[in-house]
């Protein structure tokens, strides 16, 4: 392990130019003893590597010696960053694998190469795991999108909310884009509050020439996976069917727009009546129904028509007794 250790040193280097002795011991998780013991080990076998004492000292290669890649463009440099998510390359056991191979290529890479290559790692992420079996949607102003990740920006967005009919305008402050089995986020902070915006949603996007204010000092990330957590761990969606009157079908659409189930039609029911499907986020969310009195009839699940008669009983005996 100790050979893995020192081309480590070496390479953080060459990356970072000098570092100090504690910085090198906290980056391998080893003792500031070991690392001088390491560099000593490196000078000894010919590596032009030296420490400097004082305030403003740490360690560091002779300048020039180093490894370039040559022949990669800027572009083909940053696509070697856009990483897969850290739990991907952890289900393979492949974490510090991934870790240390970047960390070489970095070190490899021309200089002048290397800062959009790093902000490239911090700024784009990929999870290629889908939402509960979604499909991938083509995105809409990625460009955009991407100009202000990269140039640390806040960004002003039209954003549609599940429907059609729906619609807000945001001011964020973007901390990066993830790729989610092929629908592309955009995670951002809005009023302090990390918060997750799909790509193929954003109906306009302007770059402010506002610099970010971002309150959550977390990487990218840490900040997707507590928002992924926050998704994977709600409960699914109940799927209602319910028949619903024509002449009130403008008005149930325009407050149910959102809570229609993806994927899914209105359907014929007779000359006075459609149906339609709902995804709620549980049985209670069916409460609202009762607003439309006889024209909305839930068909199913059972328990949901059973909640609500109980309900409409217990509003009758109020009014009627």
């Amino acid at each position: 392990m100790r050979s893995e250790r020192l081309l480590s040193i070496m390479l953080l280097l060459q990356t970072h130019g000098q570092l100090s002795a504690g910085t090198l011991a906290e980056r391998l998780e080893v003792s500031t003893r070991t690392i001088m013991r390491d560099v000593e080990a490196l000078s000894a076998s010919g590596v032009p590597v030296y420490s400097l004492r004082g305030p403003h000292g740490g360690i560091a290669l002779l300048p020039g010696y180093r490894t370039d890649v040559t022949g990669l463009t800027a572009d083909e440099s940053r696509a070697l960053f856009v990483l897969l998510s850290g739990e991907v390359h952890s289900d393979l056991g492949l974490g510090e694998a991934i870790t240390s191979a970047l960390r070489k290529v970095m070190a490899a890479l021309p200089s002048v190469h290397r800062p959009d290559a790093d902000l490239v790692s911090r700024r784009i992420l990929v999870d290629p795991s889908r939402w509960r079996g979604a499909g991938a949607q083509p995105a809409v102003e990625l460009e955009t999108l991407q100009q202000a990740v990269f140039a640390d920006k806040r960004l002003w967005l039209r954003y549609r909310h599940g429907g059609d009919h729906v619609e807000g305008s945001y001011t964020v402050d973007p901390h990066g884009l993830v790729s989610k089995a092929g629908t592309w986020y955009l995670v951002a902070e809005h009023r302090s509050q990390a918060r997750l915006f799909r790509a193929d949603r954003v109906r306009e996007a302007r770059v402010l020439d506002q610099d970010v204010r971002r309150a959550d000092g977390r990487l990218l990330p840490q900040i997707w996976d507590g928002l992924r957590r926050e998704i994977d761990d709600a409960p699914a969606p109940v799927r209602v069917e319910v028949r619903v009157k024509r002449a009130v079908l403008p008005l149930f659409l325009r407050l149910h727009e959102t809570d229609r189930a993806p994927d899914t039609e209105l359907e014929e029911d007779g000359a006075e009546h459609v149906r339609a499907t709902l995804a709620l986020r549980g049985l209670h969310a069916g409460n609202m129904l009762l607003a439309f009195g006889p024209d909305v009839e839930v068909l199913s699940p059972p328990e949901l028509r059973e909640l609500l008669g109980r309900r409409a009983q217990e509003t009758s005996r109020q009014y009627l007794n």
